[in-house]
């Protein structure tokens, strides 16, 4: 149990980093910038260390499993709109970032299901069910608390089937190249053989899923991973977000870089939601 802790308190803290290091960059064209580093400002003019929704949402899951003991959809939601409304799970109480999907998920009291509605906000913090028994049932009736569509849905079964085999210290790579899934995820057995060029890092949630992915498979240490994942520009914090999860469980959290750790804002609030 306690090496699960370890690894979740990895992931959290992970994920929080990279989104961090893409809030100052998102909406920016790949190769517009270079991040190389924690720095402030920019798209959103939040100070140096600052996460986005992608960290709140994630801690508000988090938060909801801590306090019921178990995958509560009905706790998730209303800590999302304690989020939102509120400003839970947000530094300084300051909500700055939200998916258009999600706000309007969230207002209306249930999710969308159609098309359109495929962006990642519910792959983004579905990460901490990775850490629990959900299996795929579950893990659709939480992502549809804002995205219910079967593209949303498999995205984050598949995020979840593919943090789970890191948790356990298997080979992901060569997993995903034994993997023959149908379109839209049919290119994740090639990830390992694409260049730069050919990856996508949109708002949409299987480029984003494939983005973060491929940042894995061609990486060697947390750092490379995240930075690598961010720079390719677009929807930056959600990209950097889900891949730092990752990167998180696969090297630990003794792999971030110290001085990105004591850059990163809000600390005591990731503490306080982690199960």
């Amino acid at each position: 149990m306690e090496k699960r802790n370890d690894q979740l308190r990895g992931a959290i803290y992970g994920l929080a980093v990279g989104d961090t290091l893409g809030v100052p960059v998102e909406f920016m064209e790949r190769g517009t910038f270079r991040i190389e580093g924690m720095q402030g400002y920019g798209t959103h003019r939040q100070p140096e260390g600052t996460w986005s929704d992608d960290t709140s949402m994630t801690l508000a899951t988090c938060d909801a499993i801590r306090q019921t003991g178990e995958i509560d959809v009905e706790a998730i939601r209303s800590a999302f709109c304690n989020w939102l409304f509120h400003g839970s799970y947000a530094i300084n109480q300051v909500v700055f970032d939200c998916g258009n999907t999600t706000g309007q998920a969230l207002v209306r009291g249930y999710g969308f299901a159609d098309f359109k509605a495929n962006g990642n906000g519910s792959l983004m913090r579905i990460l901490p069910l990775a850490f629990t028994e959900a299996d795929a049932e579950t893990i659709a009736a939480v992502s549809a608390i804002t995205h219910g569509h079967a593209i949303s849905v498999c995205a984050c079964q598949i995020y979840i089937e593919c943090a789970r085999t890191l948790i356990t210290g298997k080979d992901l790579a060569a997993i995903l190249r034994n993997r023959n899934e149908a379109a839209p995820f049919h290119r994740l057995s090639q990830l390992e053989e694409l260049e730069e060029s050919e990856i996508r890092s949109s708002g949409y949630v299987v480029d984003t899923l494939e983005a973060a992915l491929w940042s894995l498979l061609h990486s060697h240490s947390y750092a490379e991973m995240v930075l690598r994942a961010v720079n390719l520009g677009n929807d930056t914090d959600t990209v950097g977000a889900v891949a730092g999860g990752l990167a998180g469980i696969l090297y630990g959290m003794e792999a971030i870089p110290a001085a990105w750790l004591e850059t990163l804002r809000g600390k005591d609030i990731i503490e306080d939601c982690l199960f």
